[in-house]
């Protein structure tokens, strides 16, 4: 939605070199005035290393020529204040969904091509993006070409015992995907969310909507079992799971409509149980859907006997506000909070997406005390597809693969990195002011270092310092800009 330069020079007594970046924050922290100006002769400190992208795609995740200098010397510019002496929750990861449609056309590149995506995509060498998070579906989603469970029965007929139960619909496609990715990353999370249980266990008979029957719910708790156990087998670890993807979205292709009532009985009276006789540690997570609606997940947490199982609350925001997660962090303050997707759409520009997306999904879920942040849809093809019929049309994936093999970065790809790239699992939030129409998050890393990610969310070039302690680093960001800034102590 906007667009400018990058490097602006802005002398005090020793050169101070200045590029384009943006930041915005929100710790609740007072924003601090703006130092007088001094006539000291500056000091130098230590350096900012940048990495930006522009609204206008002129810059892409490029790393700045030359660094930031700290100084002694204040300046009349106003100050996004770092304290690293304050922190908050610790970071899981950033990444996005690997949907059986991202696997299909990833899987259709040459061992060579996808070996070398999947390096940029996971690794930690100089080109790669290191995501360090994924979510899959449990089952199909409606980013799968057509809908499926892990125990599927001819119409009328049912599988209590789940002697049926198999994850070979998904043997060649995700898991076959995810075996790569952990030869790259073995140390990712990934999070599991199914869009229906089998439709047999369902009052309609249907993919679409419907709800489980209550006869059914130990039978559908011993089927996550089940499935943590398959992956397992294979190598994969399930770190959590999501009870189910959009429980009051009953339209979609699949999906399956559940109470906040009917998830608390579940957990507490099922799956809870389940996991623990069988020694599964998995996470379980409820809710996972809009920040429209945190009484959901605050009434799941409420019920005493299914608020022991529950790890935390997870959310989507194509409704609501991203402050509905520290709405249930005040209710609840020793649970987590997640951010599990965010759909970029065909139809919306490059500018208008990744400002509005590294402001809310990143920026604002991690100053909302969310543990990761994650984009929806990893990859599809020209045409958005794979998709169910009734499925997203729009969802347009982090890449583009065509059926040739040509592979495009989207902005999704951009939103993410910008995290990723810089801020590992491990990593702990830390205090930052949001000063004026500078959004921003702070992070120390597990190596010590400091990361600012900066979003001009101005419709005009920003001017600011980088204050850390007693020492300051001079930089502008163009309107809608990104960058992200790493420095050490």
């Amino acid at each position: 939605m906007n667009t400018k330069n990058i490097l602006i020079a802005a002398s005090l007594a020793m050169g101070l070199l200045l590029v384009h970046c943006s930041s915005s924050s929100d710790d609740g922290t007072e924003t601090p005035k703006p130092n007088p100006p001094t006539s000291e002769t500056p000091t130098v400190t230590g350096s900012v290393e940048v990495w930006l992208t522009k609204s206008d795609q002129s810059v892409l995740l490029q790393k700045q020529a030359n660094a930031l200098p700290f100084s002694t010397t204040s300046n009349n510019y106003p100050n996004i204040d770092v304290n690293g002496s304050l922190s908050y929750q610790t970071i899981d990861g950033f990444g996005f969904t690997l949907t059986g449609g991202s696997a299909q056309v990833i899987n259709q590149l040459s061992d060579n091509d996808r070996g070398a995506l999947l390096q940029e995509l996971f690794g930690n060498e100089a080109n790669d993006i290191s995501i360090s998070y994924l979510r899959i579906s449990v089952g199909a989603s409606d980013l799968n070409d057509e809908p499926f469970t892990y125990d599927d029965m001819p119409t009328g007929e049912t599988d209590e015992s789940l002697t049926n139960f198999s994850i070979d619909p998904d043997r060649e496609g995700v898991i076959a995907v995810l075996k790569e990715i952990l030869q790259i990353n073995p140390d990712i999370k990934i999070m599991g969310s199914p869009w229906s249980a089998p439709v047999w266990m369902k009052d309609n008979g249907s993919f679409i909507g419907g709800s489980l029957q209550s006869q059914y719910y130990s039978v559908y708790a011993q089927y996550f079992v089940k499935y943590i156990q398959a992956m397992a087998a294979e190598g994969i670890t399930v770190d959590a799971i999501t009870i189910q993807n959009e429980p009051l979205h009953d339209g979609n292709n699949p999906s399956m409509y559940m109470t906040a009532e009917q998830q608390a009985t579940f957990i507490k009276d099922h799956l809870g149980p389940a996991f623990e006789t069988a020694n599964i540690n998995t996470k379980i997570i409820v809710w996972d859907h809009n920040c429209d609606n945190p009484q959901y997940p605050i009434t799941v947490l409420s019920d005493s006997d299914a608020n022991p199982y529950v790890d935390g609350s997870a959310f989507h925001l194509y409704n609501g506000d991203i402050s509905a997660l520290s709405t249930v962090h005040n209710s609840f303050p020793d649970k987590n909070l997640y951010f599990t997707e965010q759909y970029t759409s065909s139809n919306g520009s490059f500018d208008g997406d990744l400002k509005w997306h590294v402001k809310n999904v990143i920026i604002g879920s991690m100053r909302n005390w969310s543990k990761n942040a994650l984009e929806w849809n990893l990859a599809n093809d020209e045409g958005f597809g794979p998709h169910t019929d009734g499925g997203c049309t729009i969802c347009k994936g982090g890449l583009t693969i065509s059926s040739g093999g040509n592979i495009t970065r989207n902005v999704g790809y951009y939103i993410v990195a910008h995290a990723s790239k810089f801020v590992p699992a491990g990593s702990v939030r830390i205090a930052s002011n949001i000063s004026g129409n500078l959004q921003n998050a702070a992070f120390k890393t597990p190596d010590g270092s400091f990361v600012l990610i900066v979003e001009n969310d101005g419709n005009a070039l920003e001017t600011f310092n980088i204050k850390f302690g007693n020492k300051w680093a001079s930089t502008s960001l163009s309107a809608g800009a990104v960058a992200t800034y790493i420095w050490e102590e």
